[in-house]
């Protein structure tokens, strides 16, 4: 806990005027070195949840919460920033009253939160959250009730991050797959999620043709990972042709739509391959000088 004078009141004052003023250096320190425009903005909860896709609810009932996961509100409010620093002086007396309590050790009722994967969204006490933060506490209890969402959201999710959230989620319903193949077929445009998807959806028309048989898509997204996907990244990764700085799933879609443009085949063969090696190597060459 911060410095005290043995005056509650005073001390509680003088929380609040440093939380404004972290705040406010906060954002201006972010704006010279240019991080993105969302790094401290608190995250709506609606938004999120249309991102990432409601599948159910349950409540967990009376936890005791990291305050650090504590990212985003229920309310369409602005008073405070991502970490609960006020960003007006709207919320002063409220704040004071709560900071004062706390650092003459009165009880503080339970706040009251959703909890989306591994973030938490305040329904009922944002100046509980505020001033247990401005003073340095780590922890609060809290009545929780889990989302349930198609895909996870982390406590790091920004603003800009649900897109690409969307995206997955759209290309999870779409291509069902076991969590194993989850965790490894990730990819960071939203646009690439539709492509991908459209690619899987596109071999399981040609396996159910082959098989003479109709495929679920949990059953198109399983073979497609199993005969496809994981035969066909180790075969790029031997020849040489994934990148550093991409993903797995990145290199197979970049290599497939390549592919698709040299040689309008859907087959991994050596001439394949080679004419992929061929054109990389192109690329890679300096150009000549006069």
């Amino acid at each position: 806990m911060p410095f005290e004078t043995g005056f509650p009141d005073a001390d509680a004052r003088d929380d609040f005027s440093l939380a404004r003023r972290r705040q406010v250096t906060s954002h201006l320190a972010a704006r010279l070195r240019g991080a993105p425009s969302d790094v401290d903005l608190i995250l709506p909860f609606d938004e999120v949840v249309a991102a990432l896709g409601q599948r159910g609810q349950r409540e967990l009932g009376l936890k005791v919460i990291e305050l650090d996961t504590v990212v985003g509100t229920v309310d369409r409010t602005t008073e405070f920033d991502r970490r609960f620093r006020p960003t007006t002086n709207r919320s002063r007396s409220r704040f004071e009253r709560v900071a004062a309590a706390i650092r003459r050790g009165d009880p503080i009722d339970p706040i009251d939160v959703y909890r989306v994967g591994e973030a938490h969204f305040v329904r009922d006490g944002h100046h509980r959250v505020s001033a247990a933060r401005a003073l340095a506490i780590p922890s609060l209890e809290a009545r929780v009730t889990e989302i349930l969402t198609g895909v996870g959201g982390s406590a790091g999710l920004r603003l800009t991050d649900l897109p690409l959230k969307s995206s997955e989620r759209l290309f999870r319903e779409r291509v069902p797959h076991a969590p194993e193949a989850r965790a490894r077929v990730l990819l960071d445009d939203p646009e690439d999620y539709s492509a991908l998807a459209e690619n899987v959806e596109a071999w399981g028309f040609r396996a159910m043709q082959c098989r003479d048989e109709l495929l679920d898509r949990p059953a198109v997204a399983a073979a497609w990972f199993a005969e496809e996907f994981e035969s066909v990244v180790a075969l790029l990764g031997e020849a040489g042709l994934l990148e550093a700085d991409e993903s797995e799933a990145e290199g197979y879609l970049r290599l497939a739509c390549e592919r698709w443009r040299l040689l309008q085949t859907w087959s991994w063969d050596d001439t394949v391959i080679e004419q992929l090696r061929s054109r990389r190597r192109r690329r890679r060459r300096p150009p000549i000088v006069p």
